[in-house]
């Protein structure tokens, strides 16, 4: 299969409409939390900031959706903003059914005047905190840190936010071909630049979200049940590895999310080499 021909087209816009997955997030089986585990949910101090984002995302998708002249393209990128907002929807409805302390912020203006940009921007973002998120989700849930119940619905949207990624990097891969930079290291290097405004945005979320609660991370009880046995080296070990599982349900000849797993794979290897250098001198010591 060509990148960027008619076929490629056809693969990944089909696939992606044909795994949409129905649901109503008021109806899906929400499970009653002790005080233990209502405490760690509401202790979360990003619930406001994930809802605005999930809304604005819900906004920019639709927006990039209506301005899609290939009729395949659209009906793809118009599913894709349904899910979005109901993303937002799924967190408004465990805001309240909890009693989350998170208020919905007026949304600025989603887009601005280039449509494309945005789409691209967010969709590399989603890349960013998909990957990130695989590895966070992975740990929460083997640490028991909220109920096996509440972990399955979260798998729904971490299924979702798979389907939109790999949707995306073939999407761009297409748009970038059709306009004449197709080559693989003109794409690493689009990527890589926005890479790097995604990582931007993710570090003021982070900043707002401490903000919104008052400077304050997790108690120390709660860090203690999530981050038991945590390393930086662990962390990046497993979102490479639940990236690579998640990635396994797609078709193979499809393009997949490439650039984060590779730097984490670098990241890895200078940890593995410090740690032996280390051994080393600790054992000669």
């Amino acid at each position: 299969m060509k990148i960027g021909s008619a076929e490629h087209k056809q693969r990944f816009c089909q696939q992606f409409v044909a795994s949409h997955c129905r649901f109503d997030p008021a109806t899906l089986a929400w499970p009653d939390l002790d005080e233990a585990a209502l405490g760690r949910l509401r202790g979360i101090p990003f619930w406001e900031e994930v809802l605005y984002t999930e809304r604005r995302a819900g906004a920019i998708v639709a927006a990039y959706a209506r301005t899609v002249a290939d009729p395949l393209v659209r009906e793809a990128i118009t599913l894709q903003g349904f899910e979005e907002a109901r993303h937002a929807e799924l967190l408004r409805v465990m805001i309240r059914r909890y009693g989350i302390a998170a208020e919905e912020r007026p949304l600025d203006e989603p887009a601005g005047p280039d449509l494309r940009r945005a789409f691209a921007d967010f969709g590399y973002g989603e890349c960013l905190d998909s990957f990130l998120g695989f590895g966070v989700f992975k740990i929460a849930r083997r640490s028991g840190f909220l109920p096996e119940p509440l972990f399955e619905i979260f798998d729904m949207l971490m299924r979702e936010e798979t389907r939109h990624i790999v949707f995306f990097i073939n999407w761009m891969a297409w748009q970038e071909t059709a306009r004449g930079w197709g080559a693989r290291w003109l794409r690493g290097a689009t990527a890589a630049r926005y890479y790097c405004r995604a990582i931007g945005r993710l570090l003021g979320t982070v900043r707002r979200g401490r903000q919104a609660n008052d400077g304050k991370d997790f108690s120390a009880t709660q860090a203690s049940v999530f981050l038991e046995g945590f390393t930086f080296r662990s962390f990046v070990e497993e979102c490479c590895a639940e990236h690579q599982r998640r990635m396994g349900e797609f078709d193979s000849e499809l393009l997949q999310p490439r650039f984060l797993p590779k730097l984490a794979g670098i990241t890895l290897n200078g940890l593995r080499l410090g740690s032996g250098i280390r051994a080393v001198r600790e054992e000669r010591a």
